[in-house]
């Protein structure tokens, strides 16, 4: 009995850290979703690399264009949303001015992170559920 148990419980945590990329209209959601979030990261890192600041903000703007670009194409999603919402909170508390745009894209970053990439995503076609044809023996 114990030996079913053991496999389920590995296929349900696996199956916990990716979504059930979904598909349709709330597909197409995640996707607008995503391509909001990255053209807005994107922005943001490549005002940051332009403004010629000090080290610190290049590797902060580096590491802003690298999430954009994983969260574009729906690679690494919930890790990708993650560090999009931990590097936002650290700009909102750490850069002067308005701090709303920062909150805004961590909170992209978390939904993103909770919700997954959606079906059209990198993610979706290498942890996407799989269809395997088992055929006889005897053909």
């Amino acid at each position: 009995m114990t030996e079913n148990f053991a496999p389920r419980l590995r296929v349900t945590s696996l199956r916990r850290l990716f979504s059930s990329f979904a598909r349709g209209g709330p597909g197409a959601g995640l996707l607008l979703m995503r391509l909001v979030a990255a053209v807005a990261l994107i922005e943001q890192g490549i005002a940051r690399l332009h403004s010629g600041g000090p080290g610190k903000a290049t590797v902060f703007a580096i590491c802003t264009l690298v999430m954009a670009l994983l969260i574009l194409a729906g690679l690494w999603t919930p890790i990708a949303g993650v560090l999009a919402l931990i590097v936002e909170l650290w700009n909102a508390f750490s850069q002067p001015g308005d701090i709303w745009i920062y909150i805004l894209l961590g909170t992209f970053g978390a939904a993103l992170a909770l919700l997954g990439p959606g079906a059209w995503s990198v993610d979706a076609r290498l942890f996407g559920w799989k269809r395997i044809d088992i055929q006889d023996r005897k053909n």
